[in-house]
């Protein structure tokens, strides 16, 4: 059976289809980016059908609608997609017919979407939540910067506490200040308002997923720390190594090594972090591994603190317990088991290796 090897490139009010077979460009379609349209073009292809898309905000409802009318579904990473943004020509029927051949060819890095409709609705209210703590802080930054303007340090209570606010503005004596404030505020107490909503509907949709409260066992791991890692991570089963694990989420080590020396021995290879990673992950990551370290009494702080003292820098040994806790924390999912104390867990080593400390 003849298989072909679709390119979507799609944007809000249309969709680009480029159809590749045997190496060539069979048909191309301009259609509205609609189910209805893309479900009469592919029902259309006699025969095996793979299809590619980019990353964007319409890919996951693409993916759910379309996954089942093709054999292959690819939602690719942009930013790995050297070859459509800056080789040749650039435009939409261009790229689309670009994508196919990437497709082809098998040189797309392919980015995980979930069919769960359940662990979706989570995912949703986790990354509203994070846009609207985000706006809360900002605010919060604007109203300490617009004090300063007038050389005044506003008390943390007052900022978030309404029933101070009215006692402190009278004692300020200062009513063009104090208007810019009332101003402010209105955009302070909305995010915050929403953030408390949608902490809730994360806590009443997280209790039918178990693992978020084992988690919770483990230091440094709270309950938005650990629904965030759940809803963003989707499933413990989507990476088949823990140093792929490691590097979604920013905390990971990529090799470089090019070249030799003089004597011409190979030069030895620089660790980094990577820098196309999932921030949200990281943050939590990084946040729950220095409330543990700080935290005494527990075996990440206790290696924290031997690492140091074996010359290790700070931020090196930072990093090996953040992989350390998350490895933990991956094997708990996959066995859906409580945190024991005597499990051993694999610890990354960094001998014959040059780390970069960033």
């Amino acid at each position: 059976m003849a298989t072909y090897y679709i390119g979507a490139d799609v944007h809000s009010n249309s969709i680009e289809i480029a159809i590749l077979h045997r190496r060539k460009i069979v048909k191309r379609y301009t259609i509205p980016t609609s189910i209805q349209a893309a479900t009469q073009v592919l029902d259309s292809i006699k025969g095996t059908k793979q299809i590619a898309i980019e990353e964007g905000p319409m890919a996951g409802w693409l993916y759910r609608s379309l996954n089942h009318k093709v054999e292959r579904f690819v939602v690719s990473d942009p930013r790995a997609n050297k070859y459509i943004s800056s080789y040749g020509d650039h435009d939409d029927k261009i790229d689309a017919g670009k994508l196919a051949r990437l497709l082809a060819g098998g040189y797309l890095n392919e980015i995980y979407h979930t069919d769960d409709k359940e662990r979706l609705e989570l995912k949703h209210w986790v990354s509203l939540y994070h846009d609207r703590v985000q706006d809360a802080v900002r605010s919060i930054n604007k109203i300490r910067a617009r004090c300063r303007m007038y050389g005044v340090t506003i008390p943390r209570q007052v900022i978030r506490q309404p029933e101070h606010r009215e006692t402190w503005l009278d004692k300020l004596k200062r009513p063009a200040l104090a208007k810019q404030l009332i101003m402010l505020w209105i955009g302070y107490d909305a995010t915050a308002r929403q953030a408390r909503m949608a902490k809730q509907q994360m806590i009443t949709l997280s209790s039918k997923f178990p693992i978020i409260g084992l988690w919770r066992q483990l230091p440094g791991i709270g309950f938005i720390r650990g629904v965030t890692l759940f809803a963003y991570l989707d499933t413990p089963w989507r990476f088949k190594k823990k140093n792929r694990l490691w590097k979604y989420c920013g905390i990971g080590l990529q090799r470089t090594a090019s070249g030799t020396d003089k004597k011409g021995r190979p030069k030895p290879a620089v660790l980094h972090l990577p820098k196309a990673c999932n921030r949200v992950l990281k943050n939590a990551v990084l946040g729950a591994a220095l409330t543990a370290i700080h935290q005494k009494g527990n075996d990440f702080s206790e290696e924290y603190e031997r690492m140091v003292q074996n010359g290790i820098i700070p931020s090196n040994a930072r990093h090996t317990v953040a992989r350390k806790l998350l490895t933990r924390m991956w094997g708990m999912w996959k066995r859906c088991c409580p945190f024991e104390t005597h499990q051993v867990y694999v610890s990354e080593t960094i001998d014959n290796y040059v780390c970069v400390s960033s």
